[in-house]
């Protein structure tokens, strides 16, 4: 019986940068080219090695962070963790579910949500759920600590699905869903923490949510799309700067 080449390829799904990396080095930690409690090669020399962005880079060490694999000190780099438990996602099988890329998503948000805080800014309405997500940012004082960290996760999650919200538009809202979606995985939410890492860090996202909300609701168009822009912007710096 012929097989359906459709079928053949239903399992498959091409690799992201920043996974092909995470393979590559994972595969020097297990076969011992890494050695446990060693520190890795700079993020400048292994984007050098694998011809890849530092972002990518980046990335692919926070998924290894996620797994376990890895842990990254401030100031000093990233070591291989002292012991390393093998787990199916080390088994290279490219048919399991992978988190987006948090620079790709930020490159899409950078194209959806401006044209969202414009839409919302058109009907010029306060929303008591956003205020009550920037209620709840603004009471993190530290999100080192794992409540406040979860917190802090969930309202800036909401905050922005809210913004479609108050678009009145259910399209928009079922484009944001997905959005949302991609702020929920486990690699965002490490990349986004490890940006966010002092109580003036977090008092400045908190105070660029509110220039955005207060141009929404006072109908400036213009002032929303730019204040959602350069907020966006200064996310995409954090997660791919912090040393």
């Amino acid at each position: 019986m012929k097989s359906n080449p459709s079928d053949m390829q239903s399992d498959f799904r091409p690799k992201q940068i920043y996974e092909q990396v995470a393979d590559e080095i994972r595969a020097g930690i297990i076969n011992g080219a890494y050695l446990p409690g060693s520190r890795l090669p700079s993020e400048r020399d292994l984007a050098q090695r694998f011809m890849v962005s530092r972002p990518a880079v980046r990335e692919a060490i926070g998924a290894l962070q996620n797994e376990g694999m890895v842990v990254t000190r401030l100031g000093s780099g990233t070591y291989v963790a002292e012991r390393v438990m093998e787990q199916p996602s080390m088994q290279g099988d490219s048919r399991s579910e992978a988190d987006f890329s948090p620079n790709s998503v930020l490159e899409v948000r950078l194209l959806i949500e401006p044209a969202i805080a414009r839409l919302a800014a058109r009907r010029g309405k306060r929303n008591a759920q956003a205020e009550h997500y920037l209620a709840q940012m603004a009471g993190v004082k530290d999100v080192n600590d794992i409540s406040q960290q979860a917190l802090w996760s969930e309202s800036d999650r909401l905050f922005h699905r809210q913004l479609a919200v108050m678009t009145e538009d259910a399209l928009m809202v079922k484009i944001a869903d997905e959005v949302s979606a991609s702020m929920a995985q486990p690699l965002w939410n490490r990349l986004r923490d490890d940006g966010i890492y002092d109580a003036n860090r977090i008092q400045l996202y908190v105070a660029e949510h509110r220039l955005i909300y207060e141009a929404i609701v006072t109908g400036d168009e213009e002032a929303a799309a730019f204040y959602v822009e350069n907020h966006l912007k200064r996310v995409q710096r954090d997660i791919n700067t912090r040393e």
